[in-house]
């Protein structure tokens, strides 16, 4: 059981990263600095999307709108710490 509380705790480290990444690279799209039409950064953007939209999408609808700040990977990442919290010092420890 331990071995699969791991293998859970690594999937959401590497999504916290996953979480981070796209931010930086919506900014990085958003100034300018990368170019959507190339197609490395629209494989990039669109692997980003697909990874992290299905969890964005329901916080960005509950969150009230604050104009051009998108809130919602900070929500995100609080969330994923939190479950990690969780299964860290709750479930891990009483595991056989």
């Amino acid at each position: 059981m331990r071995a699969i509380l791991d293998i859970v705790l690594i999937v959401l480290n590497l999504y916290t990263w996953v979480v981070i990444l796209g931010a930086i690279l919506s900014w990085l799209i958003a100034f300018g600095v990368v170019n959507i039409r190339n197609d490395f950064v629209r494989a990039a953007w669109n692997m980003f999307l697909a990874l992290t939209e299905p969890f964005l999408r329901p916080i960005r609808n509950f969150l009230p709108n604050t104009g051009g700040i998108d809130l919602s990977p900070i929500v995100l990442l609080l969330g994923v710490m939190l479950l990690e919290r969780i299964i860290v010092y709750y479930i891990y420890p009483n595991v056989f």
